[in-house]
């Protein structure tokens, strides 16, 4: 079996490079981590491969790794996202939406909130311009509405 990239999985060329990372979250604290650096690479144009390494605000290493790809039979982009701050594999599914910048990934983890409970969340991978993009994370509350959880800026190095 041999595949070909698509249209789509060119789109994820975009990330391949080099990145510096910094992020805020958004309870209110103000407190910023420190920056990361994240390295993507590609897998025969199929697949890119995030890695993401840096320091927790509380001071301890941290590591994630996303893989992303386009799926030709549901015409979905796919994915997952893993760190070493927590167990659970985040599986992506989603679309480019139509202003043609944005990737959001939805997935469902555990509600942070709510222990013993699980909840829906999208990433939103924004592209500002061919050297800075951001990644917003959102849950769903309980009404349907999407309450922003971090933000994070790629400066291409």
């Amino acid at each position: 079996m041999t595949a070909e990239p698509q249209e789509e999985h060119r789109w994820l060329e975009q990330l391949l490079g080099e990145w510096t990372v910094t992020s805020e979250d958004s309870t209110g604290t103000g407190e910023n981590s420190p920056p990361w650096v994240e390295k993507v690479r590609s897998m025969q144009g199929l697949w890119v491969v995030c890695e993401g390494q840096g320091t927790m605000p509380d001071g301890t290493p941290g590591q994630t790794l996303m893989t992303l790809g386009f799926n030709p039979e549901t015409k979905r982009y796919v994915g997952t996202w893993v760190g070493s701050m927590m167990t659970h594999m985040w599986v992506y599914d989603g679309v480019i939406e139509d202003d043609g910048k944005t990737l959001a990934l939805n997935c469902e983890g555990p509600d942070f909130e709510n222990p013993g409970r699980s909840a829906r969340y999208q990433d939103r991978i924004t592209f500002i311009d061919a050297n800075r993009r951001t990644l917003t994370a959102r849950v769903q509350t309980e009404s349907g509405d999407w309450k922003e959880v971090m933000q994070a800026d790629y400066r291409r190095r």
